[in-house]
């Protein structure tokens, strides 16, 4: 199955970090058998309504999208590691498909609607 997600760390983190909790992410996705799609890099926009995370309150976060094929089990174990991180305000995933006919035609790149999308590199 194909999924998008939407992850937010806190601001002024260090890219490395960003990467660092991709690449995480994208690891448990691989050990699983699973395929990472893409990995776009969004920047840091302000949050819809700000979030409290560990005592402190956020108005800002840094976004990223990570797309990957993979099982429900490794999904949750993805859901699961995220959860824990401290680095994290919040983490949405989202099933875009349940069958390899409808997730097929969908790229691994997520465009901003105002602008172009910024990949990790």
């Amino acid at each position: 199955m194909l999924y998008e997600l939407i992850g937010v760390v806190r601001p002024n983190r260090p890219i490395t970090e960003i990467k660092e909790i991709t690449r995480t992410t994208g690891s448990l996705v691989l050990a699983a058998g699973g395929v990472v799609r893409g990995i776009t890099n969004w920047g840091t926009f302000l949050l819809p309504k700000p979030a409290r995370k560990q005592g402190a309150t956020y108005h800002q976060g840094h976004y990223f999208i990570l797309r990957f094929d993979s099982s429900a089990k490794t999904q949750h174990a993805v859901r699961r590691t995220l959860g824990l991180d401290p680095r994290m305000i919040r983490y949405s995933v989202v099933k875009m498909g349940s069958k390899l006919e409808e997730g097929a035609s969908i790229a691994g790149q997520v465009q901003w609607p105002s602008q172009r999308g910024r990949s990790m590199e």
